[in-house]
């Protein structure tokens, strides 16, 4: 421990720690603007300057180590001084209307200009010219509201290792984007978003796409159906003053009601479908290298395939597989995501069950992430002889919405979702977590294999659970039923990795030989879909534990908590696709992928 002194009081600090660090800790404020919390200090914008008692100058604190006897004022009339000098030339540089920039009153910039009594702008000159990207389906980028605070530039390289976004020029020319100017929609951009959910202005942000939900809401053709992601509930409370992880799943319903949907579903019930397809998928790869038939012969046509067998529920790492990883892609599910299942599912199985025509039914997904966007206008995703979703909404954009209608969200009471697609198990619920997935096909594939219930405590595989970027379990086989006895004895070993560069060293260490699973599930985002880059911002570890938690409560106070035991999941097999893994289900809920440029 260091001792020091911060405003006149007595503070202790563990040894590395900053200035900045050290008085958050000592419960002082020291305001900051590039700093990102475990991620990134920099000393980028000079936002967080404080004066140090010897130092000629003020000093930043989120890089300035604290040292045993320093003395530091974090509120001086110098400091107050140079920050508002700071904050002054970023906002003479800073181009838009906050009137009518989506992120009024959700603007850490607004809200920091505001904290240190800035009035006006001493220093108004030229300013460079804006550039407005819409290139992509999922993203916006604009030049002339960016800060070059580079906190994007920090995801995207280093939590994401994509390298899309970088500082381009010098001085006054500096642009943050990718290079030569290019769009989006030109480099290898895999649009997860983690860039607009780490922003502080509006320069990066999700592409807008509630004109079209209000346009079909209007028309009095389309029946319009929801499907809410399970992460949503967890975080959309944020938006409307609820602390970080509070429920809202009942009072969602009612808003999306209001809102005037036909009908309020949830992703939760095509998560449960993923599960048969999926673990079934993986258990067919098992017994093809494990039992191979001695004629050479896969039981099934749709049964071959290498292992590991790893999960296909995340578009941006679809993506980042298609630029980085080409040689990878046998290995993917060809599962669709739950996203993608529930729109296909919805204009067939579901539509013959209202009678409606499929191109009645307009399916709208609301999603923590911004890749969503991006999936559903791959032209893969047309089974149902059209879109199969037609739009997708962030868990932001939705907000959006209930404040435009007028809608009292806190006062809204508990609603039940629909049937038949809105009936869901507590393994479909933790979807939305990093690990999720791998835990909820585990729940099932070992009760398929053994007839009995996974032995973990309360069904929790606390191994893949929480904040590590890669995480691995095993599960040996033992009891197994007849039609599975080749797998009795053997060990399964499953790994789970969430950011994208914790994503590429997994698949690295599999290239070089240095590890060896059956099963992996990717997530592109920290924290898996709870840290979504449609999500309330910010979103730091402790909201990501908060949604976290919130998530691990749904689940377990759910009285069926494994995908199989869903009865209308088993009655759209009776009645549609027959079985997991069959021809038809195949036609709907199954795809491949292609490789990509790396650019």
């Amino acid at each position: 421990m260091v001792n020091l002194t911060i405003n006149g009081s007595p503070v202790q600090a563990a040894d590395g720690a900053t200035v900045l660090t050290a008085a958050k800790a000592a419960g002082i404020n020291i305001p900051t603007l590039c700093y990102l919390e475990d991620v990134q200090a920099i000393g980028a914008c000079r936002v967080c300057m404080v004066e140090v008692e010897g130092a000629r100058t003020p000093v930043p604190a989120c890089v300035a180590p604290a040292t045993e006897g320093m003395k530091v004022r974090t509120n001086s009339q110098r400091v107050r001084d140079a920050r508002r000098t700071v904050m002054e030339l970023l906002m003479s540089d800073h181009a838009g209307d906050c009137k009518t920039c989506d992120r009024n009153d959700d603007c850490e910039f607004q809200a920091l200009a505001r904290d240190l009594g800035i009035r006006q702008i001493s220093w108004p000159g030229d300013i460079n010219p804006p550039h407005l990207d819409t290139s992509t389906a999922a993203l916006v980028r604009d030049t002339g509201k960016c800060v070059l605070c580079r906190r994007c530039v920090t995801v995207c390289n280093g939590t994401q290792a994509v390298g899309a976004l970088f500082p381009q020029s010098r001085g006054f020319k500096t642009v943050v984007g990718p290079a030569f100017g290019r769009d989006l929609d030109t480099v290898t951009c895999v649009q997860c978003g983690q860039c607009s959910a780490v922003c502080p202005v509006g320069a990066i942000s999700e592409r807008d796409d509630t004109d079209k939900v209000w346009a079909a809401l209007e028309d009095p053709v389309k029946f319009v159906v929801v499907q809410t992601a399970p992460a949503i509930r967890a975080a959309l409370g944020e938006e409307f003053g609820y602390p970080a992880g509070t429920l809202v799943t009942g009072k969602m319903t009612a808003a999306l009601r209001r809102l005037g949907i036909n009908a309020v579903f949830d992703t939760n019930f095509t998560a449960d479908l993923t599960i048969l397809e999926e673990g079934t998928e993986l258990l067919m790869r098992l017994k093809a290298a494990l039992a191979p038939d001695p004629h050479g012969h896969a039981e099934g046509h749709h049964a071959h395939g290498p292992l590991p067998l790893a999960t296909s529920c995340c578009p941006a790492w679809i993506k980042n597989c298609e630029h980085f990883h080409p040689d990878f892609l046998p290995n993917l599910s060809t599962c669709k995501s739950p996203q993608q299942m529930f729109g296909a599912a919805a204009k067939t199985y579901y539509s013959r069950t209202i009678a409606k025509h499929p191109s009645d039914i307009f399916v709208v997904s609301i999603m923590p992430c911004t890749a969503k966007k991006f999936e559903a206008e791959r032209p893969e995703m047309e089974s149902s002889w059209q879109r199969d979703v037609d739009v997708v909404l962030t868990t932001r954009e939705l907000a959006r919405m209930i404040k435009e209608a007028g809608i009292d969200f806190r006062n809204l009471p508990d609603e039940q979702m629909d049937q038949p697609m809105g009936m869901s198990t507590g393994a479909a619920d933790i979807f939305a977590n990093t690990g999720g997935v791998m835990e909820a096909a585990l729940r099932t594939a070992w009760e398929i294999v053994t007839g009995h219930q996974l032995p973990f405590d309360g069904l929790r595989v606390t191994p893949i659970e929480g904040m590590e970027g890669v995480k691995e379990a095993s599960v040996t086989f033992s009891g197994c039923t007849d039609d599975w006895k080749f797998l009795e004895g053997v060990t399964a070993k499953v790994a789970v990795a969430h950011g994208l560069a914790n994503a590429n060293k997994v698949v690295d260490s599999i290239r070089k030989g240095e590890a060896s699973y059956h099963f992996i599930e990717f997530m592109s985002c920290p924290g898996g879909c709870i840290g979504g880059g449609g999500q309330p911002r910010l979103t730091t570890d402790t909201v990501r534990k908060a949604r976290t938690d919130a998530i691990r409560r749904e689940d377990q106070g759910k009285g069926m908590r494994k995908s199989h035991e869903n009865p209308q999941v088993r009655a759209v097999y009776e009645a549609f696709f027959k079985t997991p893994n069959s021809d038809l289900s195949h036609r709907f809920l199954h795809t491949h992928y292609f490789g990509r440029d790396r650019v």
